[in-house]
């Protein structure tokens, strides 16, 4: 097996067999997501030994995958998790991640779900804007004055700074802070947190650690300043582009830490970066025909099964057993009629037949979790490759999802 440190390696060859491709596909059918632990154990212990600053809390971000077996394996090494949404929380305490190991950095919760967040037990929640703030404190203090929850939450605030975020609609300005701190004062609570989001899918190592000095500036203006979330948004050299330096990173963020006067608790979200290239996608060709000199090949998957490419990255790559000569320019499409359907442009492929094996490589984040019924498909199955062997970790959706929860 290619670890992760083969990148160029893994580009040029499947992640296993073609044997094994074919076993699959005859056990549980196609198309079909498939993860290998050891591939995503690696990443993690990569990630995890990048930054050795002691008081280091790493949190998978489940927004890119929120399937329980891959949840487990990040709880078993030791992460917490990062939550965008009540149904983060919900699915990583069903994974087995206790209440103070998750992180909630969402935004516009109504009053009912505030109130199962806080009922959850979550207690670092970090708000991006003060009337979510106060939302929170009212629903706290109502909570706490019945009896209903005993664990006072510590309160964050996600950093909008035009400067560092961009154009964001996400956070609260520096110029927000002493509302905050006296929104939580009378709850009897304290803004103790600063959350960075750098955004999403950010390649550029440059990009956080020149950050590092005016996020620690911004959150010295806290008070009661007692950790730094340095958010997620790390990305992930698809097709071989620019890879993230964990280690490069992780020396600069550590040694600005510990130049402090106080020690905090930093935490650290991986999400895309941590899960994406632990992941295939295979199909099959049931297609193809030619359009002067390029080809074109339909598989039996779709776009829908993966990230919109504009938005969570570009095409993956694309790998086929078949070393058949020459290659050609070749567009592999989509099971659906909408034009975009597709799984790749433009790429250099050997002449394929029906029935041959394509791998889409590093769907593992916002493959499956943004994978939709559009054009009425169900989703595939998922399977994990762990210890040599291999066991559905998701089972795969039949027509009747397509009635589920209609009323007719």
């Amino acid at each position: 097996m290619p670890t992760i440190t083969d990148r160029k390696s893994i580009l040029k060859q499947p992640l296993f067999t073609l044997p094994l491709a074919e076993e699959l596909l005859t056990t549980y059918g196609s198309p079909l997501y498939v993860y290998q632990s050891d591939i995503l154990r690696q990443t993690i212990a990569r990630i995890t030994n990048a930054i050795t600053y002691p008081q280091t809390k790493f949190c998978f971000a489940s927004v890119t995958n929120g399937n329980i077996a891959l949840l487990q394996i990040f709880q078993a090494c030791g992460w917490g998790l990062h939550a965008n949404t009540p149904g983060d929380i919900y699915l990583g305490i069903q994974a087995g991640f206790a209440p103070e190991k998750i992180v909630y950095s969402g935004s516009n919760l109504h009053k009912s779900e505030m109130e199962q967040v806080l009922r959850w037990g979550v207690t670092t929640l970090n708000f991006d804007s003060l009337s979510q703030l106060q939302l929170c404190c009212e629903v706290y203090q109502f909570l706490r004055e019945n009896q209903q929850i005993l664990l006072q939450p510590s309160l964050g605030l996600r950093l909008n700074l035009p400067e560092l975020t961009g154009d964001s609609r996400i956070g609260v300005r520096s110029t927000e802070f002493p509302d905050a701190i006296s929104l939580a004062k009378t709850a009897g609570l304290k803004i103790s947190g600063l959350h960075f989001y750098r955004g999403t899918g950010t390649n550029s190592t440059a990009a956080f650690t020149q950050v590092i000095d005016t996020v620690i500036a911004v959150a010295q203006q806290l008070p009661d300043w007692e950790y730094l979330d340095f958010g997620g948004g790390f990305g992930y050299p698809y097709r071989g582009g620019t890879a993230f330096d964990w280690e490069l990173f992780g020396a600069e963020l550590t040694s600005r830490i510990e130049r402090l006067d106080r020690q905090i608790e930093l935490i650290v979200e991986p999400g895309r970066s941590a899960v994406a290239g632990c992941a295939t996608l295979l199909a099959q060709v049931v297609s193809a025909k030619w359009q002067e000199a390029k080809q074109i090949v339909g598989v039996d998957t779709t776009v829908a099964n993966l990230s919109v490419p504009s938005v969570h990255g570009g095409y993956r790559e694309i790998y086929t057993w078949n070393c058949r000569d020459p290659l050609h320019l070749t567009d592999v499409c989509g099971n659906t009629t909408y034009s975009r359907d597709y799984l790749g442009k433009n790429c250099q492929l050997p002449a394929l037949r029906v029935g041959e094996i394509l791998a889409i490589l590093d769907v593992g984040a916002y493959g499956y979790a943004m994978s939709s019924h559009f054009l009425h498909r169900p989703k595939p199955a998922e399977v994990l490759l762990e210890n040599e062997r291999h066991r559905l970790i998701r089972r795969r959706e039949d027509y009747s999802v397509l009635l589920a929860n209609q009323v007719f």
